[in-house]
């Protein structure tokens, strides 16, 4: 296991803008297991294992886009390797605003 490895994947995956967090997956099991402590959402195996990363995505862009920069960022830091990208989930941006009242009519009544 190469623990600056996973801790640098770990690094670029959450600084993608369309990355939510890392997620471990369904089972929890896209896990490093570093002497001291774990890195959930990215797995580094032996040499010629796959690099496997698991997310959760911000709703915007299309998750195969997605998919292939997170790809693209990952083989920049680890060199020729399979990876592996699962999207677990997609989360909508959190609305901050109340509903305003029906703007085509006079004095912000809402139509029947």
């Amino acid at each position: 296991m190469n623990t600056p490895l996973a801790d640098a994947l770990a690094a670029a995956v959450r600084a993608h803008p369309e990355v939510a967090d890392l997620d471990g997956g369904p089972y929890g099991v896209v896990v490093s297991h570093l002497p001291d402590r774990r890195v959930v959402g990215v797995r580094v195996g032996e040499p010629g294992e796959p690099v496997e990363v698991s997310v959760v995505a911000r709703l915007g862009t299309p998750l195969p886009q997605l998919a292939t920069e997170l790809r693209q960022m990952i083989t920049a830091i680890t060199g020729p390797r399979v990876i592996e990208v699962t999207i677990n989930d997609v989360i909508a941006p959190i609305l901050t605003e109340t509903p305003h009242a029906d703007s085509s009519c006079p004095h912000g009544r809402s139509l029947p």
